[in-house]
């Protein structure tokens, strides 16, 4: 730490009580009190350092031509600061170091010791030490901790501006340039002391420090200090991630709710009250960066749960939901479940958070992608592979719902409300909202038909997995509307996977014939009677398989119909559904040689499978 020794003189003071006396010999002619404590001095060393002290001394002195009392009550830094003024004026030794010399600064300025009352005055020389402390890291630290005990007079000499400025400047800068660049915690100030700055690099390579070198000592200061500090760093440049990892340190130290999952931090400070709290807290809040992603999504989650425990204000939790929102595609299941705070505790969780928070992130989402939402939407209805972030909202979603489903005091609207946030082309599968309905239906078994079959409406059931739809079927809890369509589209998509199988197969089997590409070389254009023929019998193929639809969908309309009148067991409508998905496959006539020789009947077929769709659905809509 830097040290400036002024006086030559041996040490005059002792101390008496409450009184401090000066012996040099001659009696003491004047009293100067400064709250509970006195100093028995000499006027001559007061009055030729201090134009205020020869001002109060001489009114003194003409009403009282005895001892006078001159009463001091308003200096800035107390009986502790005026000791070591006196000292100056009696040019006893003493030192000025970064941890008084503020103090010092603003009793000089109060007592008028400038220039015209000697020179090298204690104004002058507290001036030209405060440089030297400001070119040290560690130094500008601790002189702007001193500042709190004289803010007004410090901030009226643009003392804590220059501070923090110097501090800010470091901040920004490369650490080798300055001496003393770490920690203040760290161990010894190097051999001459902390040199200036200069902008040069000082004798010997420094070390390596990380660019978060800076934050532990920061997070030292008072927070109005810290504020002002960070303010002045980010309007020098700084990247928002760093001034963000410095807040987040600040957070979890002065927070004690946010240190759950900080055990690495090792804090010395108190617990505070919960107003201190909840002032930090609002106050950290409008410090973070605007920047999207500069700080984690389960740290502004852990900010918002600590907000609803210190009951912050509407504003600080509105901010909080708005900066989650926009980066929700980040967040984990374990951190949106924020435990229900209000007054009301209807359910276990805070729905209506996590309901806003969505809202937010889709508002944003709708105004960032809305030129190329067709195109989004476009990509995910063709099966692409790639995770979007609607689709990881739309998963975390699901899994959240799954989650707080078995509340048995969330009410339908409130899942249903939540659900239908997310648009129908960002779930690739809906096996995460059947999993969710499926889980509610469950814990609410006095739903009505109506409200289950309401609720079965948020899930696509040509959406479902194989394992989902044969789950699916022998769910009893779900409606028997909804059983039904499972086992239809399940069948269709069988058949389909079939139709396509077996086509493949057998264009694979035609390229693999080489007799059959030979002639299809040698040959200049194709024959137009084989290619009618080719025709005709793949057009036969589609009829015959139409009619084989338009018969099971009609058994399967009988069978419901009855199923409906006798209220019979639902195992028998399984047992034949389940057969008709094993064994009633549909009769592929033989290949043709003549069906192997070219491409040509592909075409037909295709539209042969749009057509059993049609069918089918026809007959679902009829049912």
């Amino acid at each position: 730490m830097a040290c400036m020794k002024l006086g030559s003189k041996p040490e005059a003071f002792h101390l008496d009580g409450n009184s401090w006396i000066c012996s040099t010999g001659l009696p003491s002619d004047v009293v100067i009190e400064v709250g509970d404590t006195s100093f028995h001095l000499h006027k001559f060393p007061l009055l030729s350092r201090s134009g205020l002290l020869e001002s109060l001394i001489g009114e003194c002195s003409r009403d009282d031509e005895q001892k006078c009392t001159v009463h001091l009550n308003d200096i800035p830094g107390g009986a502790k600061t005026f000791l070591l003024v006196a000292k100056f004026c009696y040019g006893v030794k003493l030192e000025l170091t970064a941890t008084n010399v503020i103090g010092i600064r603003c009793a000089a300025e109060y007592l008028r010791m400038n220039e015209d009352y000697g020179d090298a005055n204690l104004i002058a020389q507290t001036e030209n030490f405060m440089n030297e402390v400001f070119g040290s890291w560690s130094d500008s630290i601790k002189a702007l901790e001193t500042c709190e005990e004289v803010l007004t007079q410090a901030e009226e000499l643009h003392i804590v501006s220059r501070c923090i400025n110097s501090l800010a400047m470091k901040a920004c800068a490369d650490p080798s340039l300055f001496s003393g660049p770490a920690s203040s915690h760290s161990g010894s100030e190097s051999p001459a002391g902390a040199a200036s700055w200069n902008g040069i690099g000082a004798a010997g390579k420094a070390d390596s420090v990380g660019e978060d070198w800076w934050y532990e000592d920061a997070c030292i200061l008072k927070l109005p200090f810290y504020r002002r500090l960070i303010l002045a760093i980010g309007n020098r440049g700084m990247k928002p991630e760093k001034v963000a990892g410095s807040v987040m340190r600040y957070a979890v130290r002065h927070l004690p709710l946010m240190r759950r999952q900080s055990s690495a931090t090792h804090s010395t400070v108190s617990s505070s009250s919960e107003a201190d709290q909840k002032n930090v807290l609002e106050q950290i809040v409008e410090l973070l960066p605007y920047q999207k992603a500069v700080f984690p999504t389960n740290f502004l989650l852990q900010l918002l749960r600590t907000s609803m425990i210190l009951h912050a204000g509407s504003l600080c939790r509105e901010n909080l939901e708005r900066r989650i929102g926009a980066q929700l595609e980040q967040a984990l299941l374990e951190d949106l479940l924020i435990p229900n705070m209000g007054c009301s505790v209807e359910t276990l969780y805070d729905i209506d958070c996590v309901q806003r928070i969505l809202d937010h992130y889709i508002g944003e989402e709708r105004d960032v992608n809305y030129p190329n939402a067709n195109c989004v939407e476009g990509q995910l209805m063709e099966g692409s592979h790639a995770l979007t972030p609607m689709t990881m909202v739309a998963n975390l979603v699901d899994s959240y719902l799954s989650e707080v489903a078995p509340d048995v005091n969330l009410k339908l609207l409130k899942f249903q409300s939540l659900a239908a946030v997310i648009p129908d082309y960002a779930r690739p599968l809906d096996d995460g909202i059947y999993r969710a309905i499926d889980i509610y239906l469950k814990a609410h078994p006095w739903l009505t038909d109506s409200e289950r079959e309401q609720l079965c409406r948020l899930m696509n059931c040509q959406k479902l997995s194989l394992e989902a739809s044969t789950h699916a079927a022998q769910n009893e809890r779900l409606p028997l509307r909804v059983i039904v369509q499972v086992l239809f589209f399940e069948q269709l998509r069988l058949r389909t996977s079939m139709a396509g199988w077996f086509f493949v197969s057998d264009n694979l089997g035609a390229s693999q014939n080489p007799s059959c590409n030979l002639v299809l070389a040698r040959t200049e254009a194709p024959n137009p009677a084989t290619t009618t023929q080719q025709l005709v019998v793949a057009a036969d193929d589609v009829k015959e398989r139409v009619c084989e639809l338009e018969k099971e969908c009609l058994s399967m309309k009988q069978d419901l119909e009855k199923l409906v009148k006798t209220r019979g067991s639902w195992n028998i409508l399984f047992r034949r559904l389940a057969f008709r998905l094993k064994s009633r496959s549909p009769k592929l006539p033989k290949p043709s040689n003549d069906a192997k020789d070219s491409e040509t009947p592909t075409a037909p077929l295709i539209d042969g499978k749009e057509n059993h769709c049609n069918a089918n659905k026809e007959e679902l809509s009829k049912i």
